[in-house]
């Protein structure tokens, strides 16, 4: 049976948190509201409670979810390092609307899904959201939406999708703005779009100076080489990381580390060399 909180009641909000807490901990799900749209989410390191959360949505493990955290340090203790770019876009957009893949630390104990060494982070901004990640520690966090289904932007449209198959819903209102978050891929020697969101292409840029996207892998796939016949790649593969396998549209999504479609939060299929390593988010995903 699940439970509904409304945490614009201190009282209810309190009840509320510390019920989830509990549920995450037994690898159960929960919902709870983002700045971007509702979560659906599970303790990262239980995998059972991950395949719990993707059978829920009707996906499967090649599309892995994101995972959100409380706090940068809790993040970089997830991720090989950050990169040359990966602290500078943390100090600037964190917490934000902004998800980072980069190269999961290779020590963890978890099973997110095929993600092929890797993960798509981010810290939300939103009070509730954080308070909860600081309790339950880094969790997976998809749209909280079934697979293909527009991201819930209430609880009500995700008690109506995914029912009885969470323990906990948080109702925090509606969530913060339609936009899904933008996505970038550190994994490769220079940053790569993998979804436009919330955060503008020119503002990325303005961080990092260089950054690619799918019109610059797509010049590359037209230019000739040195046979003088075109190059059949239209550029590095997205292998999946935290977000969902297979090549992400460099669209608006519909979901949080594109959850779905996700975008809920995807990157799709792997090339060569670099890029096998590399995530892949859904529009879906979101968070």
């Amino acid at each position: 049976m699940s439970r509904r909180y409304d945490c614009s009641d201190p009282m209810e909000r309190t009840r509320g948190i510390a019920e989830a807490v509990s549920a995450v901990r037994r690898g159960e799900l929960i919902v709870l509201p983002t700045d971007t749209v509702y979560g659906v989410g599970v303790d990262a390191f239980l995998a059972d409670a991950v395949q719990k959360l993707l059978d829920a949505k009707g996906r499967g493990r090649e599309m892995p979810p994101p995972v959100l955290v409380g706090s940068v340090r809790a993040a970089t203790a997830l991720v090989e390092n950050l990169g040359t770019y990966g602290q500078d876009l943390v100090d600037e957009f964190w917490p934000g609307a902004l998800t980072l893949v980069c190269r999961a630390n290779p020590n963890l104990m978890w099973d997110l899904g095929e993600t092929k060494g890797t993960v798509a982070l981010r810290m939300p901004m939103h009070e509730l959201a954080v308070e909860l990640l600081k309790e339950t520690g880094p969790m997976a966090v998809s749209s909280a939406n079934l697979s293909g289904r527009p991201a819930a932007r209430d609880v009500e449209e995700a008690e109506k999708m995914l029912g009885d198959a969470v323990s906990v819903y948080l109702d925090g209102g509606v969530s913060g703005h339609a936009d899904p978050s933008t996505i970038v891929d550190l994994t490769g020697s220079v940053p790569r779009l993998l979804r436009v969101g919330a955060i503008p292409e020119d503002k990325i840029r303005s961080v990092v100076g260089v950054l690619l996207t799918e019109e610059d892998e797509e010049d590359e796939a037209d230019e000739p080489d040195e046979s003088g016949d075109s190059e059949d790649s239209d550029g590095p593969a997205d292998a999946a990381s935290g977000p969902e396998i297979g090549k992400p549209s460099l669209t608006k999504g519909d979901g949080a580390h594109t959850q779905d479609a996700p975008a809920e939060p995807s990157p799709e299929a792997a090339e060569p060399a670099e890029a096998a390593a590399k995530p892949s988010l859904t529009k879906d995903d979101e968070k």
